[in-house]
């Protein structure tokens, strides 16, 4: 009886041991993954400065070119499921814009439709049928009547001196650049400013670069330029501080779209909104002219003319009722039969659509929408 029982025993013992093995392997904690470090780069994001992948995730950082239904392709077998990647990367906060050195998340063992293991074993007529990409929809980019593309370029009035305005509203001087062989700087150049902890600056935060057009502004109908109007700012770009100490800092420009020089300032910056399109109907001639009649006193970049997506600044501003959003209609008066040297007949021809993008109480600046002429300086416009 008792060699029995030491039989069983041990009999039990190895099933014991491999419950014992098989608990402790399950138990076992899994291999901590590295955390990537990220490196400093333009972005219109707050990107993690490092990012730890999850079980079954990767990191991929954005290159030129890259979009979310493309990493949906090459990671998930699914353009479709582009959804999915921006699920995870909530810091994106417009899926149609990532930008190179970008850190994207993604997680290939979400569920979704992919390539087929035994793709080997169809008929080979199926097998070897390629997807005709004339048919595969990508996401449409809806039109904006204002964006960040629009914001970093954006010229405005200040009704006092350019050096009285930077002083109030706590600019900062780009004082020198890390790469002295240009003068230009473009996205992802680094520069020094003239501030730092001692005026509250922090690792991160965002500024706006601004440069001055011109220092002493007149309205084009003030020939004799009696009355000084300002100075006319111009937006150039957005930049990331990445070191600060006490009285400097270390910057690097996350995006411009034309050269930024040493001089220029940078002011604190606030994240702009993105304003759908929508456009008036009622542009029928003649125009029907309403008071107060705004006119176009200024077109940036020494241009002669403006056309659609270029931005004017106009005479009138929140002192008569003008107010971002607003569009406007913008009307020339003309000879009613131009053909006609005898005739004096006049009418107001529609010229575009514009729209109110920043207010000043005696001046605003506009986007143009639309354009079936160029705009010119004196140009009027209407409600």
């Amino acid at each position: 009886m008792h060699q029995r029982h030491r039989i069983c025993a041990l009999a039990v013992v190895p099933f014991l041991a491999m419950g014992l093995y098989a608990r402790t392997a399950d138990d076992a904690p899994q291999s901590e993954a590295q955390a990537v470090k990220v490196a400093a780069h333009g972005s219109r994001w707050d990107y993690p400065r490092t990012l730890t992948p999850g079980p079954g995730q990767e990191v991929h950082i954005v290159v030129k070119g890259d979009t979310l239904w493309d990493l949906g392709t090459k990671y998930l077998a699914n353009p479709f499921a582009w959804p999915q990647i921006w699920e995870l990367n909530k810091w994106v906060k417009d899926p149609h814009w990532i930008y190179p050195g970008d850190p994207i998340l993604v997680e290939a063992s979400r569920s979704t439709v992919g390539q087929s293991k035994d793709q080997n074993l169809a008929p080979q007529d199926v097998a070897e049928l390629q997807p005709d990409l004339h048919l595969v929809p990508k996401p449409v980019l809806a039109e904006y009547a204002f964006a960040f593309a629009d914001f970093i370029t954006m010229p405005y009035l200040v009704p006092s001196s350019a050096e009285a305005y930077f002083k109030k509203a706590g600019a900062f001087k780009i004082v020198g650049q890390q790469d002295t062989t240009r003068n230009l700087m473009a996205s992802g150049d680094v520069l020094y400013l003239d501030g730092g902890s001692d005026q509250g600056l922090k690792p991160g935060d965002r500024l706006v670069i601004t440069s001055v057009a011109e220092s002493k502004f007149y309205n084009p109908t003030d020939t004799h330029r009696r009355t000084k109007l300002g100075a006319i700012l111009q937006q150039e770009g957005i930049v990331r501080v990445t070191e600060i100490y006490p009285g400097n800092a270390v910057a690097v420009i996350e995006k411009c779209l034309a050269g930024i020089t040493q001089g220029s300032y940078a002011l604190p910056y606030t994240e702009p909104p993105a304003i759908p399109l929508r456009l008036r109907t009622d542009t029928g001639n003649p125009v029907q002219l309403k008071d107060p009649t705004p006119r176009v006193m200024f077109i940036p970049d020494t241009k002669a003319a403006a056309a659609a997506g270029d931005m004017v600044i106009i005479d009138r501003g929140t002192s008569d009722g003008f107010n971002v959003g607003d569009i406007l209609l913008s009307g020339r008066s003309m000879l009613l039969d131009p053909g006609n040297k005898k005739a004096k007949a006049m009418t107001t021809f529609y010229l575009g659509q514009f729209m109110v993008v920043r207010t000043e109480e005696h001046s605003a600046t506009c986007r143009i929408l639309r354009s079936n002429s160029e705009t010119l300086v004196g140009d009027t416009l209407t409600r």
